[in-house]
């Protein structure tokens, strides 16, 4: 599937609305252009949202009814769930190239001009009136609703310039037109729709239903071609005040969005969205003189570690639950996980950076700051809310050990300790020292393979990871005994 983003081929040579209308080409609205595309990838079998995860059984199919029926939407969910990231997907619906009147503030049809503009340009020009090509990514528009948005920032107002040249207030010339009008022909997205004022609401109320705007106490007759997709918080959105009631009624389908229920979903989430690759060589990484490291590897474990992890906080009694757990909780702990091995691969010249479990703690001080708790007052106890989350970061680690390894015998791990020894870990120990502390580890292989390391990939850091993962489970579930002063980790009898 090819990003809407990103051109996946060259756009059709520039042509005149005489070569345009000779062709058989018809204007066609946004909502038609998009029914029609999606109707086509649900024909092929084909996903209607690529890269959207979790939502398959539940929200997709509600977004998909609300396009076909072409209904203007609002999405509703907490932070973190999703919604931007599937509104900019939208985009992809669109036809690759569409044509418009070169020159065009609002995007307009060759064969279906809309402004005074326009039509001027076409009995001056005739079929020899230049017509260019609009790619869909440039057929976007989103704004942030913040209270200090003004109607001219989304509709337009009088440009005071133009009136100095000699047009009069009259003249619909003298608009400087918003951000909605310039995505005439597009889809147009409302972020945080209720934080917008009351009276910047009532602007939109004609965009919604009549398609007309009002700018400066004159009408402006502009039948504006998109479609409106809005976000907001549940609670801001239903709560009375927070977004008037006729803005409401005006949009046709809400849809609820969520976490991700499964936690395979979660997984799925992390391994796409997480961004590691910027930490490699080719990205400006690297060791100081210029040799090269390579992208950190976080082992399956670690992922489903991370995921687990968000669950719990998300679950726990002592976060508030109307503010949510962003799925960025989540993408930037795995990336602080990952960014942790590139350091030690760095410090301790480890030849390739492999993610352990010495470096999960990494994540509570990094990404505290994204939990909002639900006991913390005015006076949040910073204490209290680390505890907590390591707690869970444990807990987590435990559901993994016995998910993953559930009857593997580790009676050859536990039988190392049995004469007193120890082995010493910690975020900068690397894996070669680890390891030498331990000598032959019987059926090794194995618990590689249940962690899902391929053969060919049992590489010393592959290796020290799974063993130092058995390890804490064999801690966290059967007591191993454990000293931790933050800096080195003892396993021992």
């Amino acid at each position: 599937m090819t990003d809407p983003g990103v051109p996946a081929s060259a756009p059709p040579a520039p042509t005149t609305l005489g070569e345009l209308r000779d062709s058989g080409a018809t204007p066609r609205p946004v909502k038609a252009e998009i029914r029609a595309n999606l109707l086509a990838r649900l024909a092929a079998g084909e996903p209607s949202l690529p890269g959207i995860v979790g939502f398959e059984d539940t929200v997709v199919p509600e977004v998909e009814r609300a396009l076909i029926a072409g209904h203007d939407l609002v999405l509703l969910g907490e932070r973190g769930q999703g919604k931007t990231r599937l509104i900019r997907t939208l985009v992809g619906l669109l036809d690759e190239w569409t044509p418009v009147l070169t020159g065009s503030e609002l995007n307009e049809h060759p064969l279906a001009p809309i402004s005074v503009w326009a039509h001027r340009q076409i009995a001056e020009h005739g079929d020899a009136t230049p017509v260019g090509w609009l790619h869909r990514s440039e057929r976007f528009g989103e704004k942030l609703a913040t209270p200090d948005t003004s109607v001219g920032d989304l509709i337009g107002d009088v440009d005071p310039i133009k009136v100095a040249e000699g047009r009069t207030l009259g003249d619909p010339e003298t608009v400087h037109y918003g951000l909605v009008p310039r995505t005439n022909r597009g889809i147009f997205s409302v972020n945080e729709l209720p934080d917008l004022a009351e009276r910047i609401q009532v602007a939109l109320l004609n965009v919604l239903e009549e398609r007309d705007i009002q700018i400066r106490g004159y009408r402006v007759r502009l039948p504006l071609d998109l479609l409106l997709v809005a976000s907001a918080n549940p609670e801001d959105y239903t709560n009375r005040g927070r977004i008037i009631t006729p803005l409401k009624d005006r949009f046709g389908a809400e849809v609820r969005t969520h976490y991700p229920i499964e936690l395979a979903d979660e997984v799925r989430l992390l391994t796409q969205e997480a961004h590691t690759s910027w930490l490699d060589g080719g990205a400006g990484g690297g060791r100081p003189g210029g040799e090269q490291l390579e992208t950190p590897l976080v082992p399956e474990h670690l992922v489903e570690i991370v995921a687990r992890f968000t669950r719990l906080v998300r679950d726990s009694n002592h976060v508030d639950q109307r503010s949510g757990v962003s799925a960025r909780f989540a993408i930037a702990g795995l990336e602080t996980v990952a960014a942790s091995a590139v350091r030690r691969a760095a410090v301790a010249g480890e030849t390739r950076p492999v993610a352990r479990v010495v470096d999960l703690p990494s994540i509570v001080p990094a990404s505290r700051g994204k939990v909002e708790f639900a006991d913390s007052g005015a006076d949040p106890d910073d204490e209290r809310e680390t505890e907590v989350l390591e707690h869970l970061l444990r807990q987590a680690t435990a559901q993994t050990f016995r998910a993953r390894c559930a009857g593997l015998d580790l009676t050859g791990l536990q039988e190392h300790f049995t004469g007193g020894e120890t082995v010493e870990s910690g975020e900068l120990v690397p894996a070669a020292a680890l390891l030498g502390q331990l000598g032959t580890i019987p059926r090794l292989a194995e618990l590689l393979g249940r962690l899902g390391v391929p053969e060919g990939e049992q590489s010393a850091e592959q290796a020290a990871a799974a063993v130092e993962f058995a390890l804490e489970g064999l801690y966290l579930t059967r007591r191993l005994a454990k000293d931790t002063d933050g800096a080195r980790t003892v396993y021992g009898a």
